[in-house]
Formats: C-alpha cells, sequence, structure tokens
C-alpha cells in the first residue's frame, strides 16, 4: 500500500513528467502542423474568400447607390427640361393663338370695310341708274307733254313751220 502512496505522493498536476512533456509537444506540433497544412489555410483561404465577396458586394452596393443618384439627378435634370420645354412650348402656342386671333380679326375688319365699300358702290351705282332712269322718263314725259301741247297749239301747217325755223334760228345763235 504504501508503494501505491508513494507514486501518488511523486505524482502532482503541477510537476509533470519530463517524457510527458516531450510526447505532448511532439503530438501538439503534428497536430498544429496538420491542423494548419489540412484545415486553417482553407479556412483562412475560405475566410478570405468571404472578405472579398463581401467586399466586392459592398462595393457593388455603393457603385449601385452612385449610379441611382446619377439616375436620379438625370432624371431630375430631364425633368426639369422637360417642364421648360413644356413652358416654352405653351409661349410659343399662346402667341402662335394671339396672332392668328389678331390676324383673324384683322382680316374680319379688312372684310366688313371691303363689304361697306361694296355695299356703298353699288348704292351710288343703283342711285346713279334711278337718277339716269327718273331723268329719261322725266324727258320722256316732257317731250311727251310737249308733244301734245305743240299739237295742239300748231293746228295748222303754216304755223307749225314758223315756229320749227324760230327753234333752227335760235339754235344757230347758241
Amino acid at each position: 500500500m504504501m508503494s501505491n502512496l508513494i507514486f501518488l505522493a511523486e505524482f502532482t498536476v503541477i510537476r509533470p513528467d519530463p517524457g510527458t512533456v516531450f510526447w505532448t509537444t511532439i503530438i501538439f506540433a503534428l497536430f498544429w502542423f496538420l491542423m494548419s497544412r489540412f484545415a486553417f489555410k482553407p479556412i483562412a483561404n475560405a475566410l478570405k474568400e468571404r472578405e472579398l465577396d463581401i467586399q466586392n458586394s459592398l462595393d457593388s452596393a455603393k457603385q449601385a447607390r452612385e449610379e441611382m443618384a446619377n439616375l436620379q439627378a438625370k432624371n431630375e435634370e430631364l425633368l426639369a427640361l422637360a417642364q421648360e420645354e413644356r413652358a416654352k412650348i405653351l409661349h410659343e402656342a399662346k402667341l402662335a393663338k394671339d396672332t392668328i386671333i389678331a390676324e383673324a380679326k384683322d382680316k374680319a375688319k379688312e372684310e366688313a370695310h371691303r363689304v361697306v365699300i361694296n355695299a356703298k358702290e353699288e348704292i351710288e351705282n343703283m342711285r346713279m341708274a334711278a337718277v339716269v332712269d327718273l331723268k329719261n322718263q322725266v324727258g320722256n314725259i316732257a317731250v311727251d307733254i310737249a308733244e301734245k301741247i305743240l299739237q295742239r297749239e300748231l293746228k295748222n301747217k303754216g304755223e307749225h313751220e314758223q315756229y320749227v325755223k324760230e327753234l333752227v334760228d335760235e339754235m344757230k345763235l347758241n
């Protein structure tokens, strides 16, 4: 029993056996070499690839945000240009409308003026025709009346010839 106690007395956790320390170190170094060769490198490579993928994704997201900002700026610029163009077109349309209305009013005034002038000329022509017609009728009536008066007063042929002679003499004097 004593020999068991001695063995137990010599073994402590604080003071390890040099052979155990040697083999533990060898096994740990071998384990570390194998782990670094077959586990740590692939894990490190996988982590590096993951880091590159994340960085690429972040760069792509940043680029996409920049493109979206550029597109939004371009859209706002295009919208401003479109509004400016719309205002310009509306202004030109208003000017065209005003011009067309003014031209139509001028044409209507000219046409009305022309119609009035034509109506006045036609009225003057009708009046002149009526005056000429009236003069002709009055002249015809006067000739008829004179003829009837002369026929009544100049019943005999001698008186008639005498009167014609007087008229011819008067004409010669004038």
